[in-house]
Formats: C-alpha cells, structure tokens, sequence
C-alpha cells in the first residue's frame, strides 16, 4: 500500500497488516501537543475498527522519542483567569484517553525508541503491548525536577516495572539507559540503532500472522485479569479459554497442529 501522511507530525504507512506511525514534530522534539494528541487518539481509535491493520508500531523522527508534554502551551494556558485549571484538566484526560486506546487497542502496538523518552513520552512507551529501544535510548520521568511530579506517566509506569524501580525514576527524574530499562521491564530489547527497525519489523510480522481474533482476545484478558484478585482473575481467564476454545480459529489451530500443517486464520 502506497505510504499516507496524516499530518506533518504523524506519519503513517500501511504495509502487510502492520500499520507503522512515526512521531514527526521534530521542531517540539515529538511532543505530546493538543495537535499531536489528537491526531495520534484519532490514528489509533480509526486503527481498532480497520482489518487491514493487524500490528501497530510507534515511532518517531529525530532525537527524541517522545519529549512528554508541551510545555510552553501548558504555559501559555496559565494566562486564563482560572490559570489554566479547565486547560489542565482537559490535556490530562486527552492524555489519559490516549494511553487508554493503547492498551484497549484490540491489535498489539509495538513502541520503536530511538533517542530520549521522557515524561509522558515514557508513559507512551510504557503503556505499548511491547518496546525494542535502541541501546542508546534514554528513559525519564523528570517531573519532579520542574516540580511537577509525573503522576499520569506513574500509571503506566508502576503497571510495568516494580515499585522501588518505579520510584526511584519518579523520585530521582534521573536518567536511565537501555540497558537499565530493559532490565527493570520497560523494554523488551535493547538493540543496536542500526538493527533496531529490522527486528522491531520482524517482530511485528511474527505477530501479525497469528490470528486477530486470538490476540485480540489474549491482549484483553492479559490486562483484564491483572487487575483482579488471584480467585476471580483464575475464573475470568478459564472463561475466555472456553470462549476462545469456541472459536473457528481455534479448531483450525489444534487441527492444523495435529495434521502438521500450517493454518488458515479466518480471524474468527
């Protein structure tokens, strides 16, 4: 499929079931603005409904990532005779809608890292299914150095890395490396820049031949039951086994492996 432009800021490109956007405001080093936010809510919520996108991969131009918000439009806004508070509370929820269609997005959504996440950009990072990062990425949630703690981007980031980990970033506003995201869980790999795209691609078309209508099953229940106690998260999971069991793609799967050949997913 020939590539589409969404905007100057968000590019897009369609290409055997992955669907690949690229954070492209480099001027504003790819921050999350009211334009970049809605465009990217806008991509992602389009993406859930379209078959032809099957993997999502996210990454950016540039530098940076992901620099978090807008600082000089949240500035901008102070000029309001409620000093901002309706504007505040409305790029927050933007903000928080968008991690949200992320994690509820029934395709997987791959974050490609390149340069310095910070902020929100590591809260966009942390609330993707998966993120390769090259081994030169930088990670932080420096909030607290501008006294604003990163309490959005805490979300993300306490559902993925351990506490004392967690804390220490939102504590510190420090700085880590690849190497140290990875081993905490922010990232899956840390990979040299220049195999980066390769191997974020290939994991892309691994997942992108399995069946939609499993992973968008598992992706669900994953995040479903892990917020449950053990008992119900146990009573939830056995039901989606049954339902998914139920399933076409299913029978076509364990009949596949059983006749030693490979299946024809009707994503149903």
């Amino acid at each position: 499929m020939a590539d589409q432009v969404d905007s100057d800021i968000l590019l897009s490109e369609t290409s055997e079931g992955i669907l690949r956007l690229t954070l492209n405001d480099q001027k504003r080093r790819n921050a999350l603005s009211e334009t970049m936010l809605a465009q990217l809510s806008d991509t992602f919520a389009q993406a859930a409904l379209d078959p032809a996108v099957r993997v999502i991969v996210l990454a950016a131009n540039g530098p940076a990532f992901c620099a978090g918000h807008d600082l000089k439009e949240i500035t901008a806004a102070r000029s309001g005779k409620d000093n901002g508070k309706a504007y505040f509370e409305a790029l927050f929820a933007t903000c928080a809608s968008l991690m949200q269609l992320i994690v509820r997005n029934p395709k997987p959504v791959i974050a490609e890292v390149t340069g310095v996440a910070t902020a929100a950009g590591c809260q966009l990072v942390a609330s993707c299914d998966l993120a390769m990062a090259a081994d030169s990425a930088l990670f932080a949630t420096p909030g607290v150095n501008i006294g604003l703690f990163c309490s959005t981007p805490m979300v993300a980031l306490s559902r993925n890395v351990a506490n004392k980990q967690a804390m220490e970033m939102l504590l510190t506003g420090d700085m880590i490396s690849a190497q140290k995201a990875q081993q905490i869980g922010l990232i899956n790999q840390a990979i040299s820049p220049e195999e980066l795209t390769e191997q974020t691609m290939a994991m892309a078309t691994k997942i992108a031949a399995k069946s939609t209508m499993t992973i968008a099953m598992g992706k669900r229940a994953f995040y479903e039951q892990a917020e449950m106690p053990l008992e119900d998260a146990y009573n939830y999971a056995s039901q989606v086994m049954v339902d998914n069991m139920l399933k076409h793609d299913a029978e076509e799967g364990i009949g596949a492996f059983i006749g030693k050949r490979s299946p024809e997913w009707q994503d149903r």
